[in-house]
């Protein structure tokens, strides 16, 4: 196979295209250099390692453990209901807890068998559930007999993610009020039914004004863009630098205040932030709660939280702006389980969203009760998070809705495992194994970034021109930005050593930036990666040189 060669207008062209599209550019690229090399030996030489996309190479054990020991007892329960060749029937709710009780003591040698007695113990001691009615809700929905009932998140379920929310979201110290959870199919639909829900309730318009802060997940900026929304974006970007060449990753005062613009309908963030992988700091949480409060009080917020386990005390925005803050939640990273699907959205249930809705005009309001008339005689009265429920099914597919209740059994007991020693424990390792990668990386690269303790660490973002300054000096930066496009790094990363990495300007960060994924390859991978990035970098430094001494 012929490596293919790229002229500087095809780059522009690919330049074009969201990152993760772009990095299918770069893995045929990638595959390209792999199949070029004429021996084996020398082809071992050139391995493809993509660190383009955050899918983890962990995964939690324990509590998948539990989830099949779980199966193991509900299948017990069905059959003593109905046996039958391969029939059974449903579980029973009367003495549902002392089976189990039975059940575990009976069989000590099924993996995972401890753990869930842990799990069941715990929603008994720490929320104080019936026995009979929790454990046959755990029971009667991991083998998914039934539609889930309610549909917006069964109640014990609801309840113990709440907590785990309170526990990891806010620091323990969760704001005063209840919190009403929507099991979702995973962060991602949670952005979608969101979105979908406030243009159909009336709260955004197309072409309304809104903020996104930057660099940020690309979706977030896609969404903005489409012809459904076409919203007007005011970016807000992190571009403080901690000394020449450094860059911060931090909100200035400035940008920030653009949030007074009243006019500024809906700011979304995620937090800590990709691909930075900051928590947002106190200063800014405050300035922002200060601006809503004086300046611009019905702003909503979406404020995406995957990455906050990875944070000492992260302590999410919506602890300080609950009325106005819309909490989306996945599991996918912190326990390596993207194939699940286990995401949530949290809003207060004293809220900005249901009062904007209540305060819309008479005919809006006389449109969304017709809407919403076949779920309730009093449909005004629905609140926006069941809204949310029944527009992820039309409306009249709402006695369908929810979230399958296997998936939310996983989720359920993935928040009881965190409550344990042993998910704490969990937590800490998988902290460790990112901020490892992470030093490794740097130590290939020889580059600087700064100082933060709320750095999570799943991934990094690198300024290769801020690097350029730091290192030769502004001419050398002058020189690459005349001579290359931003994303020429990358595809000679791609070409020359197998290299995969996603082009920060596509998440509206420095062109010249890249993103490094410290969650899927092996640690070892990074300082390999690192060193690839460096040699690369000294070929820029060559070539500038070069050009001087002609």
């Amino acid at each position: 196979m012929t490596r293919t060669t790229l002229t500087r207008e095809q780059i522009q062209r690919y330049a074009q295209l969201s990152p993760f599209e772009l990095k299918n550019v770069f893995i045929e690229l990638a595959r390209q250099a792999q199949a070029d090399e004429p021996g084996q030996k020398e082809k071992a030489s050139v391995q493809m390692l993509n660190a383009g996309r955050g899918n983890p190479n962990w995964i939690a054990t324990g509590p998948r453990e539990a989830f099949f020991a779980l199966g193991h007892f509900a299948l017990g329960e069905s059959r003593r209901v109905w046996t039958a060749d391969n029939l059974g029937g449903m579980p029973e709710q009367q003495g549902a807890y002392e089976r189990f009780d039975t059940f575990v003591r009976c069989h000590p040698g099924i993996p995972g068998i401890e753990l869930l007695a842990q799990c069941v113990q715990l929603g008994i001691q720490r929320f104080g559930f019936d026995k009979d009615a929790w454990v046959h809700e755990l029971a009667d929905a991991v083998i998914g007999d039934n539609y889930p009932v309610p549909d917006r998140m069964l109640p014990h379920g609801e309840q113990v993610v709440r907590g785990y929310l309170a526990d990891e979201m806010f620091d323990k110290r969760p704001p005063a009020g209840e919190l009403s959870l929507f099991a979702t199919e995973g962060g991602t639909a949670a952005m979608c039914y969101i979105f979908d829900s406030l243009m159909k309730n009336g709260l955004l318009k197309k072409g309304d004004r809104i903020a996104l802060m930057v660099p940020l997940f690309t979706p977030y900026i896609e969404i903005a863009e489409l012809d459904t929304y076409g919203f007007d974006v005011t970016y807000i970007s992190a571009d403080r630098f901690a000394e020449t060449g450094v860059r911060e990753w931090r909100y200035p005062e400035e940008e920030v205040a653009k949030l007074a613009d009243p006019e500024i309908k809906l700011l979304c963030l995620v937090n800590p932030s990709n691909p930075p992988s900051l928590a947002l700091s106190s200063r800014v949480a405050d300035q922002i709660r200060d601006i809503v409060a004086s300046k611009n009080p019905n702003l909503l917020i979406v404020t995406d939280d995957v990455y906050g386990t990875f944070v000492e005390g992260f302590r999410s925005i919506a602890a300080d702006l609950p009325r106005n803050t819309l909490l989306v939640y996945s599991y996918s990273k912190h326990y390596g389980c993207t194939g699940w699907r286990l995401g949530v959205i949290g809003l207060h249930d004293d809220n900005v969203v249901d009062e904007l809705i209540a305060a819309l005009p008479q005919e809006e309001r006389e449109r969304l009760d017709k809407r919403y008339g076949s779920l309730s005689l009093e449909p005004s009265k629905i609140r926006f998070i069941d809204r949310l429920v029944a527009d992820s099914r039309q409306v009249a597919l709402n006695h369908t809705a929810g979230l399958s209740l296997p998936q939310q059994v996983m989720m359920t007991l993935f928040s009881l495992f965190d409550m344990l020693d042993e998910g704490q424990a969990y937590k800490h390792r998988i902290r460790a194994i990112v901020h490892q990668r992470l030093d490794l990386l740097l130590e290939g690269a020889h580059m600087k970034i700064s100082e933060d303790p709320q750095r999570a660490g799943y991934y990094i973002e690198l300024d290769l021109l801020a690097e350029a300054e730091r290192v030769h000096g502004k001419p050398f930066a002058d020189y690459l930005q005349a001579a290359y496009e931003p994303v020429d790094a990358l595809f000679r990363l791609a070409q020359q050593t197998g290299v995969v990495l996603l082009n920060g300007g596509g998440f509206e960060g420095p062109q010249w930036s890249v993103r490094v994924s410290l969650a899927n390859l092996d640690d070892l991978d990074y300082l390999k990666i690192g060193h690839h990035l460096r040699v690369i970098f000294d070929d820029y430094v060559q070539e500038w040189k070069d050009t001087q001494a002609g």
